[in-house]
């Protein structure tokens, strides 16, 4: 009885283990399997937080790794290099290899038992090391997850079709573009912020600049061209700090400025000189608007004075434009800088006429003609003592305007003519006397 109970109650024992065992094999060994045969990308594994610490997302410790601008795999971090330093290296020298020495080779994986690891190599040459921290981060052994890399990487070596290649480049792209613009939202932001105040006081500047310029003793175009510094100079100053909140480097953003400065100054100096000449001739204000000036050989009526040349009108009816920097330097005769001139006869009369009286009828008739300025009065000086007539000049003042100017001094002249007739006052001509030092005597001969 008991021999026979003994061996009944040991077999339904290890029957019932070897159920047990093979469950558990079954579960453990077979999607261990699985998970290498199958063409999936393995996760980083994480191990759970305790409820004393705070486990930060995976994207802080692992880092792509790319070929031709695209990710392949992950990686994590090994030592004292992070995932970013450590995938920058392994990038490095793949990109080296592609650009240097392209091949039909495939990535080989090399294992080290007795370390423990396995390299990738191509051409001879070490891509990546694969490590147990390796393993451990993807819960795969060091050959299988060495191997899944390297089969990665030869897929991603092989040269897509050109539609393909632009698309994974175009996509890669717009991915990082994707994620910088979302770490740098705050500072897109934050200048965005700075340019609209930036517009919104350089408006308010250049109102309050123009108003206040109206009780300013100076023309329009100076308070415009005030009014436009005001504005520049405040978009530059927010142009600055809008860059500042981007990231950028005062300093180095104010060098840049000052070699592009210096760069734009040689390039644009005859340009740049027009308009600095321009801003001093407004400030100076040499003349005005409507003024009446000669330039060189140019006189006519100033039309228009902008930043980069002055406009004539000619008398005739042309329009010559004068770049500022030949204005700034030229010799500049501003005939209405004043509301009145000075005019000039020369009258010619006999030598036997009387002086005195012809003065004095040449000064009555200028009296009379108008236009004629009564003070200050007019002279009448006896000039030149010529071959034939003493010259007496007249000057008497009048407009400064050219049309003005011109028909007071026909009215002169006319006055002048007249009435020295009328006092049988002679005004000759020139007389010249031929004198013959040798007469040749001719007889006629019969």
């Amino acid at each position: 009885m008991m021999v026979s109970f003994i061996p009944k109650v040991n077999s339904r024992y290890y029957s019932r283990q070897f159920l047990a065992v093979i469950f558990l094999l079954s579960v453990l060994i077979v999607p261990t399997q699985k998970a290498i045969s199958q063409e999936v990308s393995p996760i980083p594994v994480t191990s759970p937080s305790s409820e004393t610490e705070d486990t930060p997302t995976t994207g802080l410790f692992f880092a792509d790794i790319l070929v031709r601008g695209r990710p392949v795999f992950q990686i994590g971090s090994l030592g004292e290099l992070t995932a970013t330093q450590r995938a920058q290296i392994i990038n490095r020298r793949i990109a080296s290899i592609l650009v240097r020495s392209p091949t039909d080779k495939q990535v080989s994986v090399v294992t080290d038992s007795q370390r423990g690891i396995a390299t990738l190599q191509l051409n001879n040459r070490v891509l990546m090391t694969v490590t147990q921290q390796d393993a451990e981060d993807f819960n795969l052994e060091v050959e299988a997850l060495g191997q899944w890399w390297a089969n990665q990487l030869n897929r991603a070596f092989d040269q897509p079709p050109l539609a393909i290649d632009v698309g994974q480049r175009l996509l890669s792209t717009l991915r990082t573009f994707q994620r910088e613009t979302i770490d740098n939202l705050p500072s897109v932001l934050g200048m965005l912020l700075v340019v609209i105040m930036t517009g919104i006081i350089a408006a308010i500047m250049r109102h309050l600049t123009l108003t206040g310029a109206q009780h300013w003793e100076v023309d329009r175009n100076s308070k415009i061209l005030v009014s436009r510094l005001v504005y520049g100079f405040i978009w530059v100053i927010g142009s600055i700090v809008a860059l500042g909140v981007l990231g950028l480097d005062f300093a180095t953003l104010l060098g840049t400025l000052g070699l592009t400065s210096v760069a734009i100054g040689f390039s644009l100096k005859d340009i740049l000189s027009n308009y600095f000449s321009g801003i001093i001739l407004l400030v100076s204000r040499s003349f005005h608007l409507g003024d009446q000036i000669v330039i060189k050989e140019f006189e006519g009526t100033v039309t228009q004075i902008q930043l980069r040349a002055t406009t004539l009108k000619t008398y005739d009816g042309r329009v010559v434009y004068i770049p500022n920097q030949e204005v700034f330097s030229a010799i500049i005769i501003n005939n209405t800088a004043t509301t009145i001139r000075r005019n000039t006869i020369i009258v010619g009369i006999n030598y036997n006429a009387n002086i005195a009286k012809a003065k004095k009828v040449i000064n009555d008739a200028v009296l009379e003609v108008p236009g004629i300025e009564k003070e200050p009065k007019p002279d009448v000086l006896v000039r030149e003592l010529a071959a034939s007539t003493v010259n007496i000049e007249v000057r008497c003042w009048v407009n400064s305007r050219r049309l003005t100017f011109l028909e007071t001094t026909s009215l002169m002249a006319q006055a002048i003519k007249e009435a020295l007739e009328a006092a049988q006052i002679d005004m000759p001509t020139d007389i010249y006397t031929l004198k013959f030092s040798d007469v040749l005597a001719v007889s006629d001969q019969k």
